[in-house]
């Protein structure tokens, strides 16, 4: 039994190409880029002698042992410890929207899927929503229908789809928006399933959602404090 993760890298734009052939070594491509600018102080800059840069957000999802071996090949291959790199992480996911978008996710590859998340007491969750572009609408009508306090919206371009379409017998379209939501755990399952119903891989959004656990927050207190609030007789 093993998790399974989304990895996150972030490096320079230029360096996409680099990353990605690393990753293909690994039988890893079905990745979601998206586009960022570095924040990286002057003072910072000149320590490295580095130059502010358009960064790429690469999002893609391994198990724990392809973690290890990607680890090392960061390392030893791209010298991603060198000031200036790149960073990448993982985070374990708590639950994936079903067995089919599982495949996806893991483009076919040997996975035998563990306990949810060992991270059980926490509060909230995050939500990721991955779906077509233009269709952010139905997803988020049918997310607040189901207690979804709101979302915010990332366009990404996805790599790989051909391989990983086979999975799920559709085209699939490369232009792709990532939605986050923060929701209480209690609400996550039904959050989902509303998605999956009015937007799954059945529609023309082809939505794949998972959740993150979320150990820590801030700026939800106007959220429990409408829960809280007794009905009227």
């Amino acid at each position: 039994m093993s998790e399974i993760y989304l990895m996150a890298t972030i490096s320079d734009r230029n360096q996409v190409r680099r990353f990605l052939a690393l990753y293909k070594e690994y039988n890893v491509t079905m990745l979601l880029q998206a586009m960022g600018q570095g924040t990286a102080a002057s003072e910072v800059l000149d320590t490295f002698g580095l130059e502010a840069s358009e960064k790429a957000i690469l999002f893609t999802f391994v198990t724990g042992e392809e973690w290890k071996k990607i680890r090392q090949g960061l390392q030893r291959q791209m010298r991603i410890d060198i000031p200036g790199t790149g960073i990448a992480f993982i985070v374990p996911l708590s639950s994936i929207g079903g067995k089919k978008q599982l495949q996806f996710l893991m483009e076919g590859r040997e996975f035998q899927k563990g306990e949810e998340s060992v991270l059980k007491d926490t509060k909230y969750e995050l939500l990721v929503v991955i779906a077509n572009q233009g269709y952010i609408e139905p997803i988020m009508d049918a997310a607040r229908v189901a207690r979804a306090p709101g979302g915010t919206v990332i366009h990404a371009k996805g790599t790989g789809v051909e391989k990983a379409e086979k999975f799920l017998g559709v085209s699939l379209a490369a232009e792709k928006e990532m939605i986050f939501m923060v929701t209480k755990k209690e609400d996550k399952n039904g959050i989902m399933k509303a998605i999956m119903q009015e937007a799954g891989m059945d529609s023309k959004a082809k939505a794949i959602v998972f959740s993150l656990p979320v150990t820590e927050t801030a700026g939800m207190r106007l959220i429990e404090e409408d829960e809280e609030e007794p009905e009227e007789a």
